[in-house]
């Protein structure tokens, strides 16, 4: 689910399958058939809706109207060409103005092998974190019928104790703006099917993730925090969640066709649309939430057009009123900002600041739908997209269409940049690598915050690039300074922004609000870590290979070797040690690259305690390898290179005990 952050297996490339994220995974890649290739060609049956619009006046630029037939005309040159080049099998768009739906139509299809076509109102798509939307409203309408407070310790509304941190409570505040200070947690985020469900309070009271920031002080985008605050509707309200929000948010906006119950309901489930990795591939089983008020809704675009147009007209769709205009208001308000010059949190929505427009929204990702809700304020506009497929994840298709539409009916001519006095200088300062604040500090999954580490370079013009961030065609973007440690994209309007905290250690952030960068110092620093741990691994592979080897040569040449028992003890042991950390470094690779899903990860817990076991074993022998070494060296008449590489062995697992240390990968906790 979405945000924050978004993808590895550990210790390689495939690494982020431990996340969603923030969220969604890799998946093989595999050619499309020639079948399916036409099949991504044709536009599903559709319903088209349109109305005159006024456009509003854009100051040196002229644009096409705002029209249902000249979206149709604009989207359907687009889409079909896109789902074929990503390998997705279906989408639906769906954009409201005024009060009205303008634009609502399926792309592609829902069941690729039946040929079954996406349609607005009857195909039910998974739209993530966007869910969140529907409990933050949930959480202001009990804020303005005075039974919630958002600056009350939230331990007042819950039957579990949250453990102090920091000297300060955590606030439905802090949880709205995802300032809670929660680190990420993903095991039972997603579960394999519904008898793995249990009821919130259990989820809650099981999985409380560690804090590690300060409330209200870093954003760090936290499912389970949202998931806390929907436990405090159901407690407050005293009705069960899911019938929470079908009562006060989906029967008065007349969503007959969204629901946060899963499995879904029987009237609803031939209308789920399948979810694919890539429409090349087999339709993946509906996917579970047990974190489900932070992400289980199923909907279809139409019923989430309803609820666009109830919160661009304040709370007020048709003659009913799901939040007052002022409370409606204030949700829509900043209330959170790590960096003033750019977007920050509303109340559960985030700012987004495009073409000239403050405009406020959600993401939204399971592992295999992938959705985005935009509500352009001052223009009174809605815009919603939701594939059902991963693709093939080369390009953001979402971002690139929504920025393409805002292009087309918003146009926007960047400001020149302000004058800089040493640009040079600048770059130089904000040079390094950044950790993001959406991680996990605690357990296994601590690893991707060294994997997931960005690399902030200055150029010779002054410029900086950020490995993380790139283009379309896959080159990375370049960002010029416009005013003092504020850089926008050359010839685009992507935004990062940098700054020192309280301690004086730079952090950036980019569009997103919902979590930072933070510089890392060398011992956390990816050259550093994956450098010891290239040189710890190499030495020790070397030795296991070499063992048999040697003993082979000596034979061959009637060379036995010339130690003492005891010395044969030691040097045996050696080796042995350096076998178990090859045991423990390949184990978890394996079990890792076994979890190719999200509820996947639940399978882990048994082999965290085993690998936790070897490794300190591996820390304890690392004793011996270093005491071995020490008498070695102080041996005379040893061979020179017997010497160097026994104080190479020792170095070397040092390395590895340092890495396996410091990365959490001698813990035990099996919640993570």
């Amino acid at each position: 689910m979405s945000g924050l952050y978004r993808k590895v297996k550990l210790l390689v490339p495939a690494a982020t399958a431990i996340f969603l994220l923030a969220v969604s995974l890799a998946s093989g890649q595999s050619k499309a058939t020639k079948p399916e290739q036409e099949a991504r060609k044709a536009a599903g049956t559709a319903t088209a809706h349109a109305v005159a619009v006024s456009p509003s006046p854009v100051s040196g630029a002229s644009r096409p109207e705002l029209t249902g037939a000249d979206v149709e005309a604009f989207l359907d040159g687009m889409m079909p060409s896109q789902l074929e080049r990503e390998d997705v099998a279906g989408a639906v768009i769906a954009i409201v103005k005024d009060g009205h739906v303008i634009f609502a139509k399926g792309y592609g299809y829902s069941d690729m092998e039946k040929r079954k076509p996406v349609t607005p109102d009857a195909t039910l798509f998974r739209p993530g974190s966007i869910s969140k939307l529907f409990t933050w409203t949930s959480v202001m309408q009990l804020v303005e019928q005075g039974k919630l407070d958002l600056d009350k310790d939230v331990s007042q509304y819950l039957d579990f104790p949250i453990p102090p941190a920091f000297g300060k409570p955590i606030t439905l505040r802090d949880i709205l703006t995802h300032t809670s200070g929660y680190e990420e947690t993903a095991r039972d985020l997603f579960v394999a099917d519904a008898q793995h469900l249990f009821p919130l309070d259990q989820y809650l009271k099981n999985h409380m993730p560690e804090r590690i920031f300060p409330p209200f002080v870093v954003p760090a985008y936290s499912n389970y925090a949202t998931t806390l605050a929907g436990y405090i509707v159901q407690r407050v309200s005293g009705e069960p969640f899911a019938q929470y929000v079908a009562e006060h948010i989906y029967t008065p906006l007349d969503m007959k066709r969204t629901t946060f119950v899963q499995p879904l309901p029987a009237d609803l489930l031939p209308l789920m649309s399948n979810g694919y990795r890539k429409a090349s591939g087999k339709p993946q089983p509906f996917e579970f939430v047990e974190a489900f008020p932070a992400g289980s809704v199923s909907t279809t675009a139409l019923d989430m057009c309803n609820f666009m147009i109830a919160h661009l007209q304040d709370g007020k769709f048709g003659d009913k009123q799901i939040l007052r205009p002022e409370t409606a208001k204030l949700m829509h308000s900043r209330l959170f900002d790590a960096d003033d010059r750019l977007s920050g949190m509303a109340h559960g929505f985030y700012e987004e600041t495009r073409n000239g427009h403050r405009i406020i929204g959600h993401g939204g990702d399971t592992e295999l739908f992938h959705s985005d809700l935009h509500l352009i304020l001052d223009s009174n506009v809605g815009f919603f997209v939701s594939y059902n497929s991963a693709g093939k994840g080369e390009v953001s298709s979402r971002t690139i269409l929504f920025e393409k539409f805002l292009d087309r009916y918003f146009p926007y001519t960047s400001p020149p940049a302000g004058k800089i006095d040493d640009p040079k200088a600048d770059a130089a300062a904000v040079a390094g690598l950044y950790k993001g604040s959406r991680r996990s500090d605690s357990s296994f999954v601590h690893l991707l915050t060294l994997v997931g580490e960005v690399k902030v370079s200055p150029n010779a013009d002054g410029t900086i690039s950020v490995d993380a961030l790139k283009a379309a065609s896959g080159e990375p973007k370049k960002f010029e300074e416009i005013e003092p440690l504020l850089y926008r994209e050359v010839h685009g309007q992507d935004l990062v922004g940098f700054k020192k905290d309280s301690s004086g250690n730079w952090q950036f952030q980019m569009d997103y609000p919902f979590f930072i960068f933070q510089r890392v110092g060398f011992f956390e620093g990816k050259l550093f870590n994956f450098g010891i741990l290239i040189f710890g691994l190499v030495v020790v592979l070397l030795t296991v290979l070499l063992w048999p080897v040697g003993a082979m040569i000596r034979k061959h040449y009637g060379r036995p070797l010339e130690l003492n028992p005891d010395e044969r003890r030691q040097r045996l042991l050696a080796r042995l040690v350096c076998l178990l950390f090859l045991i423990v470094s390949i184990g978890w690779v394996v079990a890792i690259s076994l979890t190719d899903s999200i509820s996947a990860l639940d399978s882990l817990p048994p082999w965290i305690i085993i690998f936790g076991l070897l490794g300190v074993v591996c820390a304890i022998g690392t004793i011996f390898v270093v005491l071995n070494a020490v008498r070695s060296w102080r041996t005379s008449g040893r061979w020179i290179w017997a010497k160097l590489h026994d104080v190479a062995l020792a170095l070397a697992c040092l390395s590895l005990v340092w890495f396996l240390f410091t990365w959490k990968l001698l813990s035990f906790k099996t919640n993570f």
